[in-house]
């Protein structure tokens, strides 16, 4: 808190300019001038008697500030034990109400780091157990796949309904999936229907981990179910070709398909693709377009496009609006054709090629999750710090403000005094964003404002 103006050091311009003119002039004919007594009795008082004046008025100043903050009243004896009485009841009850929110906050926080943990457990059991399964029983990785897509992909249906997602449901990943399972439990014998599900799970939905940025992040359901639906595929048509023991006898589709013809098994899967472009086109882009270009719902076109960031985004914003959907479905075609050729060229025929590959998928979403605890951590790490560093900086300002003023201290003491309270109870840190605050709210103590 500032005093007033910096005293000048001595020496030179100790004086004002012209006091300095006049001392000039003194060295010739100082007689006739004004003794330094009287200099000092009328330059510095008039200053002296002006910096006193300034110091009450801000003192003054300050004092307002405080009964207008902390609600001081010209009170004296009884009168001032009961209203700080009076204060101090109507904090207890504001506290309590504050901390009967903060309990249900605790609760809602521990539902949700329960699922969390579920989810957390279930994801790193999945890698686990599909493992085990590679190595030790490859013939069931098609039974594990089939349990949890029937279990994550109902579920995905569900939250994404709540949320107005569901049109990204009609992509072509969870066409693919759906296809897979006809040919696993339905058509096993169908060796066209083979191809276009090898082809597609190897090219459009193992390259989507990377386009799409998927991300092994074990306590993130929503994350783990992506995962699973581009990564999984791949992985079962993989092991039916290269490592299953028998598997002609229960896949008799391989039995016809000892190599693949790459224009055929091209043609297959991007006839497979139009079938299913031509009707995400008619069900979703010309039947729900009102509801789209309301923004009411959202698809992974509109998505796209309004992601000015992405490559994508931004070549789509430079086309006219009525030639966009025509140029993605078209993109989107090439794009499939493009990921495809190393199944059709290399995979297929070597199990060396078709590890390598899986391995450099996984491997993509494990640093992909990677950057995602790294930076999400660090920011909720930062947000503490900072966190922290307002609450130090209201504790040494309250701290000042109590030397300054030490007649205020008995009208500060139901908060100050309750400080050590609030802090002796642990209430966890993340509960920031589970409890909103109002500024009509009543105002606790730095410690209490970190822990909401």
């Amino acid at each position: 808190m500032s005093s007033g103006p910096p005293t000048p050091p001595l020496g030179k311009n100790y004086f004002s300019s012209p006091f300095e003119r006049f001392v000039r002039d003194e060295m010739a004919e100082w007689t006739s001038a004004f003794t330094l007594l009287d200099t000092f009795e009328t330059y510095f008082d008039s200053h002296v008697d002006l910096l006193q004046r300034k110091l009450q008025k801000h003192s003054d100043r300050l004092k307002m500030k405080a009964e207008e903050t902390f609600k001081i009243r010209d009170l004296s004896g009884d009168q001032l034990a009961e209203n700080i009485e009076r204060e101090f009841k109507n904090f207890k009850l504001r506290l309590s109400s504050r901390m009967t929110k903060l309990s249900a906050s605790w609760q809602s926080a521990k539902v949700v780091r329960t699922r969390e943990k579920v989810s957390f457990f279930f994801g790193v059991m999945s890698v686990l157990f599909s493992s085990l399964l590679f190595g030790m029983a490859p013939q069931w990785v098609h039974v594990a796949y089939t349990a949890q897509a029937c279990y994550l992909l109902p579920l995905r249906a569900y939250n994404y309904k709540k949320r107005a997602w569901h049109y990204f449901l009609f992509d072509l990943c969870y066409y693919v999936n759906i296809l897979n399972l006809v040919f696993l439990w339905l058509l096993p014998s169908n060796a066209r229907l083979f191809t276009a599900c090898y082809c597609l799970s190897h090219g459009s939905l193992a390259s989507a981990v990377i386009t799409w940025r998927n991300s092994l992040v074990f306590h993130d359901q929503d994350k783990v179910t992506s995962l699973f639906v581009h990564i999984y595929p791949p992985f079962t048509f993989t092991v039916i070709r290269h490592f299953y023991p028998g598997a002609q006898s229960r896949f008799p589709a391989l039995r016809e398909l000892p190599h693949l013809n790459p224009i055929k098994a091209l043609f297959l899967s991007g006839a497979i693709y139009v079938i299913w472009q031509l009707l995400y086109w008619k069900f979703v882009l010309v039947d729900r377009r009102a509801k789209i270009e309301s923004g009411q719902r959202t698809t992974s076109f509109s998505w796209l496009l309004n992601d000015k960031r992405g490559l994508i985004g931004r070549t789509l914003s430079s086309i006219p609006p009525n030639r966009r959907e025509v140029t993605f479905m078209i993109g989107q075609l090439i794009y499939a054709i493009l990921t495809e050729l190393p199944a059709v060229f290399f995979l297929y025929d070597s199990s060396l090629f078709s590890g390598i590959f899986l391995i450099f998928i996984f491997a993509v979403s494990v640093w992909n999750g990677g950057g995602f605890y790294i930076e999400v951590f660090g920011r909720k790490f930062e947000r503490e710090l900072e966190a922290l560093r307002k609450e130090l900086a209201e504790s040494n300002m309250r701290s000042e403000f109590g030397r300054s003023s030490p007649s205020h201290s008995d009208v500060l003491l139901p908060e100050l005094k309750l400080s050590p309270t609030v802090h002796s109870q642990e209430l966890p840190s993340d509960l920031n964003s589970a409890s909103s605050h109002s500024e009509s709210e009543p105002s606790l103590s730095p410690t209490l404002k970190k822990a909401q």
